[in-house]
């Protein structure tokens, strides 16, 4: 292992005490040695010209050893304080860099959804911007469009107007923007003409889940740029920020399509009946309705499979806009459906599926999916009791029943 610097033998400076102890013997020995040696050579006695000799000759020697010794052995020590102080300052600067990073890591870990990583994500500008404005920005869905998700606490947002990622000459660039007024020659555009002034401002990209989807705006007083310290904060937000959000969306998606239909979007049968568990733990009475689209295999073999996929998706976004929020679909298998109803009987859950059945005449009225029909089976826990498989089965008959009696209708099982 290399030996550091400052243990090493010929960095180590003599103190200052006794190098100067050593300078003064060593110039009196001198002085006193050319003395004695004049007067050896003379065979005279000492008198007032060799004591002024000497006189001279030790100030001369003094001046000697300031300027070759003691002046640059001082500097030497200034430079080395100096330089000391300086690694100081560096090492704090980054042990408060280590310490923020730590702590943010931390917070924005404890956030299970993307509200509360957006509120670690205000909380963390505040601590990085002091009292400047500074905001969040985010594309929507599309991309297409940039939102404020989060700001400043207290100091609140710049307002940028920047309308979409690609109008953002950060997100265009991918890496961190600093502008020094909003006037100069190569400033941003967004940041001219704004009510508050002209400001300074940086710009840090924002990437999730491995695209350029936002920008972290921050402003100040202008003509002067953010320090280093604020520009290294907001780029440890950004990459945090943009980690732990996309993995939140990562493992929403992974969750969505673990628990609902591919093709539908609608919830799948395993889904269903975790929710339902939950609703008959609380005790609510409530509705089982079974769905079927009529002739289903005869519009796959006439029209294709791909006609087939269209009327099954037309048929959930029918039941999505007709239903109560609170209200569960699922498409149970092939072109079957389940739908629960909490806190309904069999007469309000009649009303609702008819309600279903009028949506979907109205949604096939445009001609782009082939026509179809459904049928439907109701039963409900009040008059068939709150065992979910049984009201299934109930539900079932009552459907078989809609089918023998000529289809696209609803038949209520009986109390």
């Amino acid at each position: 292992m290399p030996m550091p610097l400052r243990s090493a033998p010929w960095f180590r400076l003599p103190k200052p005490q006794p190098m100067l102890r050593s300078t003064i013997k060593t110039a009196a020995i001198s002085t006193v040695s050319y003395v004695l040696a004049v007067v050896i050579h003379q065979r005279t006695p000492i008198g007032s010209h060799d004591f002024a000799l000497g006189v001279r000759f030790l100030l001369f020697q003094g001046v000697l050893v300031y300027f070759l010794q003691l002046r640059p052995y001082y500097r030497t020590q200034m430079t080395y304080a100096e330089a000391s102080a300086e690694r100081r300052a560096v090492a704090q600067a980054a042990a408060r860099r280590q310490e923020f990073d730590s702590r943010l890591h931390r917070g924005l870990e404890l956030a299970d959804h993307e509200p509360e990583a957006l509120a670690v994500v205000s909380r963390a500008l505040g601590v990085v911007t002091a009292d400047n404005p500074s905001e969040l920005l985010l594309a929507d869905s599309s991309h297409a469009h940039l939102s404020r998700m989060a700001d400043h606490p207290a100091g609140g947002g710049p307002g940028c107007q920047v309308g979409s990622p690609n109008a953002c000459a950060a997100v265009r660039r991918g890496q961190t923007a600093v502008f020094n007024s909003g006037d100069d020659l190569d400033a941003c555009p967004h940041l001219r003409n704004r009510p508050g002034g002209d400001c300074s401002a940086v710009c840090v990209p924002v990437t999730i889940l491995g695209n350029t989807v936002g920008v972290l705006h921050a402003t100040g007083p202008t003509g002067q740029a953010p320090s280093a310290d604020v520009v290294f904060g907001l780029e440890t937000v950004a990459n945090e920020a943009g980690a732990r959000i996309g993995m939140i969306r990562a493992l929403t998606r992974s969750q969505i399509q673990a628990s609902t239909d591919p093709l539908t979007g609608l919830l799948n049968r395993r889904s269903l009946e975790d929710a339902l568990r939950s609703a008959i733990i609380d005790g609510r009475s409530y509705a089982v309705v079974m769905a079927d689209l009529d002739h289903f295999k005869l519009v796959n073999d006439t029209h294709g499979h791909d006609a087939g996929d269209r009327a099954l998706r037309l048929f959930a976004g029918v039941l999505r806009r007709s239903l109560r929020p609170q209200d569960l679909a699922c498409r149970y298998g092939g072109e079957e459906f389940v739908l629960v109803l909490p806190d309904c009987d069999a007469i309000e859950a009649e009303h609702v599926v008819e309600r279903v059945r009028i949506s979907l005449a109205s949604a096939l009225a445009n001609g782009t999916t082939p026509a179809f029909t459904a049928s439907f089976g109701i039963a409900d826990s009040l008059s068939q009791g709150d065992d979910y498989d049984r009201l299934l089965t109930v539900a079932d008959t009552a459907l078989l029943d809609a089918k023998r009696a000529g289809r696209d209708r609803v038949v209520v099982a009986p109390g």
